[in-house]
């Protein structure tokens, strides 16, 4: 048991992002309505709030990751974000 544990915690992290799945979402600005579940729960803080405001006068959330290639991404698309949005504004893309 001791020999696996050993042997997992040498592996690099560039192998283990090669095995981990990538993902992408999207946020719709307009219905989203500044609570900031979605902030709390990203297992990677991928998620911030805003500078903007939307039509509604809220400051929406926004995906960090948004502009970066698919090489380049943390998001591994686990959903958590768009489960606790309670104005089901998140769509979630795993690759």
């Amino acid at each position: 048991m001791f020999k696996y544990r050993e042997r997992f915690e040498t592996v690099p992290y560039d192998i283990w992002r090669k095995v981990l799945p990538t993902g992408f979402i999207e946020i719709d600005i307009e219905l989203c309505k500044d609570c900031k579940l979605c902030i709390s729960v990203c297992p990677h803080q991928l998620i911030e709030s805003s500078d903007r405001l939307n039509q509604k006068g809220y400051y929406p959330a926004s995906f960090s990751e948004r502009d970066l290639k698919k090489e380049d991404r943390h998001c591994t698309g686990c959903g958590l974000c768009a489960i606790s949005c309670p104005e089901i504004a998140i769509e979630v893309y795993r690759a």
